[in-house]
């Protein structure tokens, strides 16, 4: 169970600690913030309210701790999260159960969770070695107008303090996504995990604890966003910020001084389907793309842009699948499980009833029972219905019927969001062109939106984020070009 065995040092009483220079700690705040069971919708957890005065401790820590450790072996940094990651796997059931308590997630999925971010700190080791293994050399005379008078020596350096700021829906993966690279590269690393996920975090940042770190290097501050959020993402001991969330990451855009950021936000992810797609394989991508873990995915598919000519047959097929979906609790292993939070579940609720009023047809009966949902296919949506352009991050998804590829790509492109988007089709030349037209960071051609594997590049344009994800793209976004160039003396005599 959470927060006993082997993590029985990261509980006291009731409240979880946080982690701070290589220790487990109560906060000198003496308060604590709950965690709701979005199930139960009663407290299930309470994590520490840190100060900004222990921020400010952690920021000191931290920023000593990496000048060290960017002096530690490639192999060495390597050796550490190879064995933070076997630690991770060898503890998922009691990770999972926190997952399955937090943010009800379904039994299933937590476990692949956690394993996932084990392979992912593995791999992470292993790229790191190679890349930032290599460096490039350069000679002067490849430039017009000059000799072969210098040489140039580049390499990757660390950029010292990164902040980690995950979102609730993978509180582990999408932590140690950022840990990773991080660390590989001779950074340290502060972790504010989102509340709703805190103590799976925490447990997780426990297996690091076990790999034998240095004290310091890894910190893993919890609160308030009102008291710490904006202290941590202004604070001037910060090097880089990778987040992944929502509107929030624009408003840290906007504050942040000029350090790099790494954003990965929201998503509006178009399904462009024409009438020569496999619509039995369309319906499957759609059911499994759209409602997954409740469509509380950036990559969800969040509309269906489907040509008018196979409309009807794509709804049916796509309705026939839904009525097979189970719902109840993560417990039981449900495919659509409750979503985080009351407030989640009232702004789907809003763009539903906006949806009902102006005449959307419902596929099914809509249902809710406190923070579950059931799933939803809403039918003739138009564009001036809310649920067009907003993201539910529910199981709620809207068909919008069109007349031409060009319609689709239209309001594929006219979103605020551009993070991924798909498009079925038999015809690979159609699915190119159309690939080329779509203006988002990803587009996979017969499959729904999806983030992984961890390893490929992942990316948005717009409201969507800045920068771009993925172990190597990670690992190239936290560290900096550092170049020697070797200037040779003019020779005094000819060489033969």
């Amino acid at each position: 169970m959470a927060g006993t065995g082997v993590f029985a040092e990261i509980l006291d009483g009731d409240v979880f600690k946080y982690y701070a220079e290589g220790e487990w700690k109560k906060s000198s705040s003496g308060k604590s913030v709950p965690i709701i069971n979005p199930t139960s919708r009663k407290t299930q957890y309470k994590v520490q309210a840190c100060t900004q005065e222990e921020v400010n401790k952690v920021m000191d820590t931290a920023k000593s701790a990496q000048k060290s450790w960017a002096k530690t072996p490639l192999w060495k940094r390597a050796e550490l999260l190879h064995k933070a990651a076997a630690i991770l796997k060898e503890h998922k059931a009691p990770i999972a159960e926190c997952l399955i308590k937090e943010i009800a997630k379904p039994a299933k999925d937590a476990v692949t969770e956690v394993v996932r971010s084990g392979d992912l700190i593995s791999y992470c080791a292993e790229e790191g070695v190679r890349i930032l293994g290599e460096g490039k050399f350069l000679v002067s005379d490849s430039f017009p107008g000059n000799e072969r008078s210098k040489y140039c020596l580049t390499s990757k350096i660390p950029l010292g303090v990164i902040l980690a700021i995950p979102p609730f829906n993978y509180p582990v993966n999408l932590a140690v996504s950022k840990i990773a690279p991080a660390l590989i590269a001779g950074n340290s690393l502060v972790l504010k995990p989102p509340t709703q996920g805190a103590v799976a975090a925490l447990h997780m940042v426990y297996c690091f604890h076990l790999a034998g770190f240095p004290k310091g290097l890894i910190s893993c501050v919890t609160g308030k966003g009102s008291e710490i959020g904006d202290f941590l993402t202004m604070h001037p001991g910060v090097n880089c910020i990778s987040f992944t969330g929502g509107d929030t990451g624009i408003a840290i855009s906007k504050k942040a001084s000029m350090i790099p950021l790494q954003m990965e936000l929201g998503g509006k992810d178009a399904c462009i389907v024409l009438e020569d797609a496999d619509l039995d394989l369309v319906a499957a991508n759609i059911v499994k793309g759209g409602f997954s873990y409740s469509g509380q995915r950036c990559t969800a598919v969040k509309v269906v842009l489907v040509m008018e000519s196979v409309a009807d047959t794509l709804v049916g097929k796509v309705n026939a699948k839904v009525a097979k979906l189970t719902v109840g609790p993560p417990e039981d292993d449900c495919d659509i499980t409750p979503v985080v939070s009351e407030s989640s579940a009232n702004f789907i609720e809003g763009l539903v009833m906006d949806a009902k009023q102006k005449e959307a047809t419902f596929c099914q009966e809509y249902r809710r029972e406190g923070n579950l949902i059931w799933p939803l296919l809403l039918d003739n949506v138009r564009p001036d219905m809310r649920i067009a352009w907003e993201e539910p991050f529910g199981p709620v998804l809207p068909v919008i019927r069109i007349n031409s590829v060009e319609e689709g790509i239209h309001h594929c492109n006219a979103s605020n969001f551009g993070l991924q988007g798909c498009v079925f089709t038999r015809d690979i030349n159609k699915a190119m062109l159309i690939s080329d037209a779509m203006e988002t960071g990803t587009v996979q051609i017969n499959s729904a939106p999806a983030r992984g594997p961890d390893h490929f590049p992942f990316q948005g344009l717009r409201d969507s984020g800045i920068g771009s994800q993925g172990i190597t793209n990670s690992i190239g976004m936290m560290t900096k070009i550092k170049s020697t160039v070797i200037n040779l003396p003019t020779p005094s005599y000819t060489m033969g």
